[in-house]
């Protein structure tokens, strides 16, 4: 059967035209034995993968004094927490481990990041600073404002160095899905060091501590950070935290310097302020 010029010719507009709608719709044809994949706003990076650079930081500023269900105090923002596991927003501690922890709290002028020092996984994805993440196949690195602190992530399948503790923890990644799963351990609680605390409340961990983190990439501007703390030594049970990182859009935002310095806030509380000039001219 013949079929007449200008017939064919309307059949192969309509099909471009379907073909370019489907593909300025960010949707490619699957082909044999390939699924489509979801146009979700997620951008990918050559290999396929959700592409997780940028510059991104935690917006809610009361989680860094205090991850577990809190009211406003001096200088603390009231906060709901961030615990979606168990389901009362709680850490479980051994009851052994809670005295400690109410110690800590007593004491919680020592929360070891109003000193300057590093402030371990998770807190250093939630201390209210940014931080900028490079992502290549098979290493990611995230550069933190706080006090020069960076952390390299591994997805080239090596194993964690057995002996080695880090402020930081040593990072093991692998996809699962759109999900980026990171194991965490050799995390330093060494108390001639100063041990790292999750908030500065004085929630701590011992050098027990197994963190496996979930980071998924949810739109252009949003992340979803989950983590899940293992240590037997002080919790009854795993426990998980859930935040929400945002993405900087503004024009020319970048990672700054930002230097510690634990004696201008006492200089201030002193009513020495003006010392600080003299000591920044030097």
């Amino acid at each position: 059967m013949k079929v007449p010029v200008a017939v064919m010719s309307i059949i192969v507009v309509a099909a471009l035209a379907a073909f370019s709608g489907q593909a300025q719709r960010g949707q490619t044809p699957a082909g044999r034995g390939q699924a489509a994949v979801p146009n979700n706003g997620v951008p990918r990076m050559p290999d396929g993968k959700p592409d997780l650079t940028g510059i991104w930081q935690v917006l809610d500023l009361s989680l860094d004094a205090n991850i577990e269900p809190h009211t406003a105090s001096w200088g603390v923002h009231a906060g709901q927490g961030v615990i979606i596991d168990p389901p009362d927003g709680k850490i479980p501690y051994l009851p052994a481990s809670l005295a400690k922890r109410q110690e800590n709290y007593k004491n919680r002028a020592k929360d070891p990041v109003a000193h300057c020092y590093k402030p371990g996984v998770p807190r250093i994805n939630y201390v209210p600073f940014p931080f900028q993440i490079t992502q290549t196949p098979a290493w990611i690195q995230v550069t933190y404002e706080f006090v020069h602190n960076h952390r390299n992530i591994y997805l080239n399948g090596s194993t964690h160095l057995p002996g080695i503790d880090f402020f930081n923890g040593d990072s093991r990644a692998k996809w699962d899905g759109d999900t980026l799963v990171v194991d965490v351990t050799n995390l330093n609680d060494d108390p001639s060091l100063v041990p790292t605390w999750f908030d500065a409340s004085g929630n701590y961990h011992s050098d027990a501590l197994h963190v496996v983190e979930r980071w998924t990439r949810t739109s252009m501007d949003n992340m979803t950070y989950r983590a899940t703390m293992e240590d037997p030594k002080v919790f009854s049970r795993p426990w998980t935290i859930e935040v929400l990182l945002y993405r900087h859009k503004e024009p020319n935002f970048r990672i700054l310097e930002y230097e510690c310095q634990i004696f201008k806030e006492k200089l201030a509380r002193e009513g020495k302020g003006n010392f600080l000039r003299i000591v920044e001219a030097n």
